[in-house]
């Protein structure tokens, strides 16, 4: 009949119009899930540069956590130097410190892997299905910031340090475990978990009990 027509509801209207923040990040994330599987180029034997995959997993295993950690507590235990000790002791606090804020945030985003990624990962926990964020760049950045902060180094091993983490960041995407904004929010999160650390830097005067066991 000629009736006019109901208008539509409000959530409905919303739904035919969506906002400009809501489109932006839709295109956004479709570019970032574009762009990283173009860059997975050894994420498999058969992807473009296959051949490159060993050298990648060997990458991944210098920016992964049980090695730091290992290192860390035997330099610990080795050390005769309260100095050293103090540094130490302070990695291997940020250390866990990355390893409990990753896993807070994977498991509260929960963004599954790319899925041209090989669950062929070195020692995964139950977390590490999830890709957000990049536990090897929040732990390469966290380190970085530390060692050039803490240890005396002469110009060239402090631009190693730098091309290391971005070597492995890099490798995170070639490999196909993490898509570019895990990997890029991975790194922002590491550069500001330093800051934790050195707020919180525990020494003698602040830890005495905790040095005195060591």
């Amino acid at each position: 009949s000629g009736a006019a027509a109901a208008p539509l509801p409000e959530e409905d209207c919303m739904k035919l119009n969506p906002s400009f923040v809501g489109i932006a990040l839709s295109s956004l994330l479709a570019i970032d899930l574009w762009a990283s599987k173009r860059l997975g180029v050894c994420a498999g034997e058969g992807s473009a540069w296959g051949s490159a995959r060993p050298l990648m997993k060997v990458i991944e295993v210098s920016g992964h956590g049980i090695p730091w950690l290992l290192g860390t507590f035997y330099g610990l235990c080795q050390s005769d130097s309260s100095a050293a000790r103090e540094v130490l002791l302070n990695l291997l606090f940020a250390l866990l410190l990355d390893l409990v804020m990753v896993a807070v945030v994977k498991g509260i985003v929960k963004r599954p892997r790319p899925t041209h990624n090989k669950m062929d990962m070195f020692v995964t926990i139950s977390v590490d299905k999830y890709s957000f964020p990049s536990g090897h760049a929040t732990r390469a950045a966290l380190v970085c910031r530390f060692i050039l902060r803490h240890l005396v180094l002469a110009v060239p091993l402090r631009v190693l340090v730098v091309l290391w983490v971005l070597i492995v960041s890099i490798s995170r995407v070639m490999l196909g475990r993490h898509n570019m904004t895990d990997v890029l929010f991975g790194l922002l999160l590491g550069y500001a978990l330093y800051g934790v650390v050195e707020h919180c830097w525990l020494s003698p005067a602040t830890a005495p009990t905790l040095f005195a066991f060591w």
